[in-house]
C-alpha cells in the first residue's frame, strides 16, 4: 500500500465513497484539473480522490501529452511533477507563456527549500512534496483555485509610478504600452500590494496571502520573490516600488491610483 492510498484509508466511508466528497466542492464543480505525472497509479489515485470530490480531471503521463491536451483544451489547474522521463515539469513551466497558462502546483520527491523556491520562482503557484497526504493536496487545490477564480472576478485597473496594473487581462504595462514580464507568482505579490494601498505588511502576511492557509511561518523565500519583483519594477522605470520598513515588513512606494 502506498502512502497516497494509506491516507486515503481512513477517510472513505464503509460504501467506498468519500463522506460528503463531491457535495463539499459542488461550488467548483464545473473546475477541471490536469494531473501530470509518469507514475501511472499514483496519478489514477489523483483522478480518483478529485474527481470524488466533484472535480473533472484529466491527465497526462509526460510532457508531450500534458502540451497535447493543452492544445485542446485549458484547465483551470494543472498539477504537475517535477521529476519525470525525458522533459521535466520544471522545464515544461519554464516553457508556459506566464500570462496565459492555468495556475500550477508542483509535485515532487525534492522537498528541499531550494527546491521549493526554484520551483515557486519559476512560476508554480504552490509547491508539495512527496509523499503527499491527500487531504493536503485537496486543501491546496482548492485555496489556488479561490485565489485564482479571485483574481478572475477582480476587474479593478491600477495605476502606480507610471504603470498600469489591469488584474482583469492580468498585465502590467509600461507608459509606453510596452508589457513588464511578470511570473503568475510576481504578478499576484503585485497584486496584494496594490489591494493593500501603501499599507504596511508583514512577512507572515504577506506568505499567508500570497500561500493560503498553507505558508510556512519564517519561510524566506518570500523575500526572495519581493527583491524579484522589486529588480523588474525597477527596470521598468519604478526603482522604489516596493519599500522596506525595518522591522515592519514590505509596503508599495509610489501612490496608488485607481484606473
Amino acid at each position: 500500500m502506498t502512502f497516497f492510498q494509506a491516507c486515503l484509508a481512513p477517510v472513505h466511508s464503509a460504501e467506498g465513497r468519500l463522506p460528503n466528497g463531491p457535495r463539499q466542492d459542488r461550488n467548483m464543480a464545473d473546475q477541471s484539473i490536469l494531473i501530470v505525472d509518469d507514475d501511472r497509479e499514483l496519478r489514477d489515485l489523483i483522478v480518483q480522490f478529485l474527481s470524488e470530490h466533484g472535480y473533472r480531471t484529466a491527465q497526462a503521463a509526460d510532457v508531450p501529452a500534458m502540451r497535447g491536451i493543452l492544445a485542446r483544451s485549458k484547465p483551470d489547474l494543472i498539477i504537475l511533477d517535477l521529476m519525470m522521463p525525458g522533459e521535466d515539469g520544471l522545464a515544461a513551466l519554464r516553457t508556459m507563456d506566464p500570462h496565459d497558462r492555468p495556475p500550477v502546483i508542483m509535485l515532487s520527491a525534492m522537498g528541499s527549500d531550494v527546491d521549493r523556491i526554484v520551483g515557486l520562482e519559476m512560476g508554480a503557484d504552490d509547491y508539495l512534496a512527496k509523499p503527499c497526504n491527500p487531504r493536503e493536496l485537496l486543501a491546496r487545490v482548492r485555496a489556488v483555485l479561490r485565489r485564482n477564480l479571485g483574481d478572475v472576478v477582480q476587474q479593478a485597473k491600477y495605476r502606480f509610478g507610471g504603470l498600469e496594473f489591469d488584474a482583469a487581462t492580468r498585465e502590467l504595462r509600461q507608459p509606453t504600452g510596452e508589457l513588464v514580464d511578470l511570473t503568475a507568482n510576481e504578478f499576484r505579490l503585485l497584486e496584494i500590494f496594490l489591494l493593500a494601498d501603501r499599507r504596511v505588511l508583514s512577512r507572515d502576511e504577506l506568505s499567508r496571502r500570497l500561500k493560503g492557509d498553507h505558508y510556512e511561518e519564517f519561510d524566506r523565500a518570500i523575500d526572495l520573490a519581493i527583491s524579484r519583483l522589486r529588480r523588474k519594477l525597477g527596470i521598468a522605470g519604478v526603482p522604489d516600488a516596493i519599500r522596506t520598513v525595518r522591522g515592519e515588513g514590505y509596503g508599495l512606494g509610489p501612490a496608488v491610483e485607481r484606473a
